[in-house]
């Protein structure tokens, strides 16, 4: 709930702008009456729309009240080690790392929410008088910020990956026939992902030619991974599913590309762990000592199952077909 709250205040903020825009419309078409156009009109009127659909000010909130106790700090100056958030001047389109001299008196919760305020999802955020937004939208995968600093191993996560339907059925996974059955969400979910994986791939040719003393690798989940793209990732009551399956398919890939992997670590003087990638027992929870909760991925995919046989069963009754 936290982080799909609308974005009350923004609404608010551009009704309130109604009439001025109204106005500068309306004395645009008197002065121009034959010149006026459609294009014209809604690029006038585009000042009411918001520019987020969710509030990230809670958001904000719940990462300053977590930061700031039990000891840890909010403060980019008080961390033990480096911390760099990313952000894009919306004026300048100019990438701006937080943490780094002369932004580093800004709280991190309020970097993490500028760096997190995807323009039509959330609304941009201003900090010092000037507004940030998502820093993908500059590049996918700030590695330089780590390659600046002398980094010689940088691990990147990239969990948006473009999902391929057929790969998937191909392996026998319950999926739709297309994607444009989940409307808008699932059709501007896919393009974000093929474009920032499109552009992270280029951006990590570039950092190997011009970075040749460092290491990048990316773990990132497979293309027929049903549960990452399928799954509500910000929704809290799938918080624990989701990062049990993530735990699993993490180690799994590890286990495939032990070979690969190992001669990377190796140029820096470190390895994976054999004993911990074969253990057959090894869970998200065990791995942190707690008693996995009820709902596990097993009962996740149950479910998951159900809901699509409900789906199959109604369409078929829509189309007048006895389900099979």
């Amino acid at each position: 709930e936290m982080f799909l709250k609308p974005a009350f205040p923004e609404f608010f903020k551009r009704a309130m702008n109604a009439p001025r825009v109204l106005l500068d419309w309306l004395t645009n078409l008197a002065t121009h009456p034959f010149q006026a156009r459609i294009s014209e009109s809604l690029g006038l009127l585009g000042g009411l729309v918001p520019t987020g659909l969710f509030d990230n000010n809670s958001v904000e909130r719940f990462l300053r009240e977590v930061m700031s106790s039990d000891g840890r700090s909010n403060d980019f100056r008080e961390l033990p080690r480096k911390l760099y958030v990313v952000a894009v001047e919306l004026d300048t389109g100019e990438a701006i790392r937080f943490g780094s001299p002369g932004f580093e008196h800004v709280p991190v919760s309020k970097a993490v929410q500028a760096s997190s305020a995807l323009p039509g999802f959330y609304p941009p955020v201003e900090i010092d008088g000037r507004w940030y937004v998502d820093g993908a939208l500059r590049r996918t995968l700030h590695a330089s910020v780590a390659l600046d600093e002398g980094v010689d191993l940088v691990l990147g996560i990239n969990p948006l990956v473009p999902f391929d339907a057929a790969l998937a059925r191909d392996h026998g996974r319950s999926v739709p026939n297309s994607l444009i059955a989940g409307g808008l969400p699932a059709v501007l979910s896919q393009s974000l992902r093929a474009m920032l994986q499109s552009r992270m791939q280029v951006g990590l040719a570039k950092y190997g030619a011009t970075y040749e003393h460092a290491d990048l690798m990316v773990l990132e989940p497979e293309a027929d991974d049903v549960d990452m793209f399928f799954t509500n990732v910000f929704s809290f009551a799938s918080r624990q599913t989701l990062g049990a399956h993530a735990f699993d398919t993490t180690l799994a890939d590890l286990r495939v590309r032990r070979e690969e992997i190992g001669e990377v670590l190796a140029r820096h003087k470190l390895k994976l762990r054999d004993e911990v990638l074969d253990n057959p027992e090894l869970t998200l929870w065990s791995s942190l000592g707690v008693k996995a909760p009820r709902h596990t991925s097993t009962t996740a995919q149950l479910r998951r199952t159900l809901d699509e046989l409900g789906h199959v069963v109604e369409q078929r009754g829509k189309e007048g077909k006895a389900p099979q």
